[in-house]
């Protein structure tokens, strides 16, 4: 979604919550409120009453039920990563909230990894979902799609005469044995409304099913975690009048999680060496704060535009981790303390102008609009080493604290777009041509730090322009068929990491220098699918096709300098193909028999295929065959779903990076999940869930983020939780 003001329009089917609708109206793909039969993409659509009912509570839990998208995970400390959209992930698939970027992802070496896990879902009143190539309409970043997150607003509470709400809302998660709670208020009146939600979490480690329960790298169990968190939303509207609305947002999340990295510690041995792990600890630390101030006009009726909305904003995220490490033993006993700091503040505005007008036969739905952000980012890692003597050194080889492995980076970016919705014979068929041109700038600044560690190093600014194009179809063949097609374009500007990506070590005989020649990351993508869209069923099938190239390799080795150091650089190495089909189908029973009222039955199922061209090897970021099944049986008030979910195992991986060994392919799996929900009194409402019925032992592909080989004796380390009950409670007035 580009603002959240363009979702007004779709107010109105919004509160329609049915969670199986055949046709929900979404707003991201086209940046217009519309129906997804009128979509030429494929756009998955998550609303509230669906977030609860399959008892959400993170991004795992959000993409569960969706294949072709997934969530990549670290089980020793870090936890979940980023969305992986049909074979893309981490900085190459755009999230946003309320139109707003989140945060970069930034990970280096074993003790830093800064993800974009930023939003709590308990905010949010509905997620969409791009998946294939979107710069078009939404830039830089969009290479793989797009996860646009929508907070709630006063009007979702303030229904049917109310001026006042209060709710609250408890729950356990039985996966982290978890604790939440929530407060809601909201009030309104002719012209002033406004809302708070305050969430609090707290909980343990994740668990997995190993069972080994070692105080060492033997380890199969999680390693031993306290997390805590907690967000605020608040808004306030004032309309002047019905076609108008200025609306304030502050928003705030944080999250602590701290962590014995038992799974780091070297087994008992006789001897302990000096470089023997013998505990390791870790306190992991992020926040996000933004404050956004936003107009929507509707009804405007000027030549330019029937409506617009436009928002100003500031957000800023950090994120800080420390590992607290023992080492040796007597006088060979030493200990590390390390701190990886990641903070991101960033300025912007947004503007969308709608114009609909006709020439001819033919109908336009013009859209257009501007965005600009300026971003300042900063990172460091600082640390000392205290001997058995007590002597303290900054250094810690390879590095000599504090260092930075890029310089500060300010980068501007500013996009233009313009799309045309245009409807042709009686609205049977649509065309949808998009452009945007997008100009970017890095310009880098090496203070004391920076240059310290990488003497001699010239920092590199970096200023390109790119223009991504694309086309949709929409043809409504029948009354109940449509066959849509699109090509689009997209692109991701060279990150300021690799530009200036910094490190000497002359030791350790290397060095990493700029490159200010990189190339955007590009994709050119396909798709080509049929609908159909009936009062008792639904069906959508497509096939894709998407094409990338330059795709940067970062710290690549690229030689000897003349002081005979290895040199390394980031470089535009890579293409790539991924190919694939998706089906999405569903049937009401009651529509076609009365005796069947209530039943409903929906499944879906992905499969796609990656190569990397460059090298000849399969991509490791694509997920294996995937589906879901689930039987519904609803009523007015209490509802109950058994879903399974289904891999087949992973057949296609690259070589292991390491000689003579092959990489660990997870088995494939079948699990059941069991959810019921029973309003059982006036705003109270109860949710509980089953998951892994069964309590079988699987892994997930996506959670394998190390180089895990066949062999290895830890691999239970990776598998998702046995048998776990989750339950929420919900009351209102």
């Amino acid at each position: 979604m580009a603002l959240p003001m363009a979702a007004h329009a779709a107010a109105d089917a919004d509160a329609a919550p049915d969670a199986r609708q055949f046709d929900p109206v979404q707003v991201t793909a086209t940046r217009t409120a519309r129906a997804l039969s009128d979509v030429p993409a494929t756009v998955d659509v998550i609303d509230r009453e669906q977030l609860d009912n399959h008892l959400v509570r993170d991004l795992k839990d959000l993409v569960r039920y969706e294949p072709g998208l997934s969530v990549t995970s670290s089980p020793a400390r870090f936890g979940l990563g980023g969305i992986r959209i049909r074979g893309l992930d981490g900085n190459r698939v755009l999230i946003q909230t309320d139109g707003i970027a989140m945060p970069k992802a930034f990970a280096i070496g074993s003790f830093s990894d800064a993800n974009r896990n930023f939003t709590d879902l308990e905010t949010l009143k509905r997620v969409e979902i791009v998946r294939g190539p979107a710069s078009a309409l939404y830039g830089s970043d969009a290479l793989g799609g797009v996860v646009a997150f929508v907070t709630k607003d006063p009007a979702d509470y303030l229904k049917d005469g109310k001026n006042s709400y209060v709710g609250l809302k408890v729950g356990y998660d039985g996966q982290w044995d978890g604790l939440l709670g929530s407060v809601t208020t909201a009030f309104g009146g002719d012209r002033w409304s406004g809302m708070v939600n305050v969430n609090h979490r707290q909980g343990q480690e994740t668990q997995s099913m190993g069972d080994r329960r070692s105080t060492d790298s033997t380890r199969t169990a999680a390693n031993p975690q306290d997390r805590d968190g907690r967000s605020v939303l608040g808004k306030l509207v004032f309309a002047p009048s019905q076609d108008q609305r200025f609306k304030l947002t502050v928003e705030g999340n944080e999250d602590s999680v701290d962590t014995n990295v038992v799974s780091s510690v070297a087994p008992p041995a006789p001897v302990i060496a000096a470089a023997t792990t013998t505990a390791m600890k870790a306190r992991d630390h992020q926040t996000r704060a933004r404050v956004s101030f936003g107009h929507e006009m509707d009804n405007l009726g000027q030549g330019f535009a029937d409506d617009l909305a436009w928002q100003v904003y500031r957000q800023d995220s950090e994120t800080t981790q420390r590992t607290y490490e023992n080492r040796g033993s007597g006088d060979n006993a030493s200990r590390r303390e390390r701190e990886f700091n990641f903070d991101q503040r960033v300025y912007g505005l947004q503007a969308v102008f709608h114009k609909s007008l006709q020439t001819g036969s033919v109908e336009h739905a013009l859209t257009y609009g501007l965005e600009g952000t300026w971003t300042e980012t900063h990172q460091k890692r600082d640390g000392f080493q205290v001997n058995a003597k007590g002597v303290v050194n900054t250094t810690i080889l390879p590095d000599t604290f504090p260092v930075r492995d890029f310089p500060i980076s300010k980068t501007t970016e500013l996009g233009l777009y313009v799309q045309d919705e245009m409807r042709f014979a009686d609205g049977r068929l649509s065309l949808v041509p998009g452009v945007r041109v997008d100009h970017y700038e890095l310009r880098p600044e090496a203070d004391g730090i920076f240059s310290t560690d990488n003497p001699g190093v010239a920092v590199a600014d970096l200023t390109k322009t790119s223009v991504s194009p694309k086309l949709g179809l929409v043809w409504r063949f029948a009354d109940q068929w449509s066959l849509f097609a699109g090509y689009a374009h997209g692109f991701r500007s060279p990150p300021f990491n690799d530009v200036n990506l910094g490190f000497t070590n002359v030791q350790f005989g290397y060095t990493a220098i700029p490159n200010p020649d990189l190339k955007p990351e590009t994709s050119d993508g396909l798709e080509l699918g049929v609908r159909f869209i009936g009062a008792a069923a639904y069906a959508s099938v497509s096939g894709y096709y998407n094409r990338y190239k330059d795709f940067i390799e970062s710290q690549g080795f690229v030689g000897f300098n003349n002081q005979g150091l290895q040199v390394f650089q980031s470089r535009n190495v890579a293409d790539a193909d991924i190919y694939g089909a998706e089906l999405k189908a569903g049937v009401e029973f009651g529509q076609l028999s009365s005796a069947l009222d209530g039943w409903s039955l929906n499944g879906s199922v992905a499969w796609a295929h990656g190569q990397n061209k460059t090298e000849d090897v399969p991509l490791s970021t694509i997920d294996p065959l995937r589906g879901t099944v689930g039987l519904a049986y609803d009523r007015d008030r209490w509802g109950v779903e058994l879903v399974g979910a289904f891999a087949r195992r992973k057949d296609r991986l690259p070589p292991a990076a390491v000689a003579n060994t092959t990489p660990f392919a997870p088995a494939g799996y079948g699990v059941l999940d069991l959810m019921a929900h029973w309003d059982f009194a006036p705003g109270a409402k109860i949710n509980v869930g089953v998951f892994n019925l069964g309590d079988r032992r699987y892994i997930d592909y996506s959670g394998i983020t190390s180089s895990l080989v066949s062999t290895s004796s830890v691999a239970d380390r990776f598998t998702n939780p046995g048998r776990t009950v989750s339950a929420s409670l919900a009351v209102s007035w």
